[in-house]
């Protein structure tokens, strides 16, 4: 328990038209994760420098007129195994919410934003807020959109510009507390 917010490994959470879905993260279910766990430190540091990697590269572009671009999406897309790694993984996840007697699951852990149907059972990736900037909302009959690309003008704007709206941003919250 943190105040009112209670953690739980996983979930069932009812949707507003009454389905029931696994809400779990997904990392109990990665092979690698279980039972090579060097592997998967050595993927975490790899992972690390695409991020750091990123930064600089989407300086350049945001000052040469183009957009965001996350080059460990890239990375992850591109190699073979990563793709038959995923398609493993959902078909882990797929099996797991299986036993729960669910209609879904929702999990996140590999970062790849998707809405699909896998044997049966709807499969609902939240991706991430960092590489794809997405995340899963439910509307009030209970259907589950994807939401992607959250915030591209922040993406497109320099660090200038963007430390320029935070004071501006700040300013206005100082005059309204100080009138």
């Amino acid at each position: 328990m943190y105040g009112s917010i209670t953690m739980k490994k996983n979930d069932i959470h009812v949707t507003a038209d009454g389905r029931r879905l696994l809400v779990m993260h997904g990392h109990e279910l990665d092979a690698v994760v279980q039972n090579m766990r060097w592997l998967a430190f050595l993927g975490d540091v790899g992972y690390e420098v695409l991020l750091k990697a990123n930064q600089p590269l989407n300086w350049l572009r945001r000052h040469i007129g183009l957009g965001y671009w996350s080059l460990s999406s890239f990375a992850k897309q591109r190699i073979k195994n990563a793709v038959s790694f995923v398609g493993k993984f959902e078909e882990a996840v797929v099996r797991y919410a299986a036993d729960h007697k669910v209609t879904g699951v929702v999990c996140g852990h590999i970062h790849w934003p998707v809405i699909r149907k896998i044997g049966g059972i709807d499969y609902y990736n939240t991706g991430d807020w960092v590489e794809s900037s997405s995340c899963l909302l439910e509307d009030y009959s209970g259907k589950i959109h994807l939401l992607r690309d959250l915030y591209p003008e922040h993406h497109r704007k320099t660090a200038a510009q963007r430390t320029a709206e935070e004071a501006d941003a700040s300013a206005e919250v100082e005059e309204l507390t100080t009138s």
